[in-house]
């Protein structure tokens, strides 16, 4: 997906909701199944900027249930094959998730980054 202009930034609460998942043909795709997405960042922080994002809505890693272990599974074997690519390639990667006000997008996301910050 192209970077999304300035002048017409996402405004709503789920960009992975509303905009990602129903339009992941926009994203530049590490990874698509029927429950996971992972995709470059739209407006990367870092040099590699992966996001990985379960299908079905789960508002943070805090209101993970019991009934979502077999989703955390599938998400968590996506976000560790995605990592040790980034580590393989870059020769580190870091991990990550934000909570509450940290948590721009309140849609569970995990960020796989490496490399410096990227130029804003």
């Amino acid at each position: 997906m192209a970077d999304r202009s300035e002048a017409d930034p996402y405004v709503g609460d789920d960009f992975y909701c509303d905009v990602a998942i129903p339009n992941p043909e926009e994203l530049d795709l590490v990874f698509d199944d029927e429950h996971v997405l992972a995709f470059h960042h739209t407006r990367p922080f870092w040099q590699t900027h992966v996001v990985v994002v379960p299908k079905r809505h789960i508002a943070s890693l805090t209101t993970v249930t019991e009934e979502d272990a077999h989703l955390m599974r599938r998400l968590f074997a996506v976000v560790q094959r995605i990592a040790h690519d980034v580590e393989e390639s870059r020769g580190a990667a870091a991990v990550l998730t934000n909570l509450g006000r940290y948590q721009d997008s309140k849609h569970l996301h995990v960020h796989i980054h490496s490399g410096g910050l990227r130029n804003t």
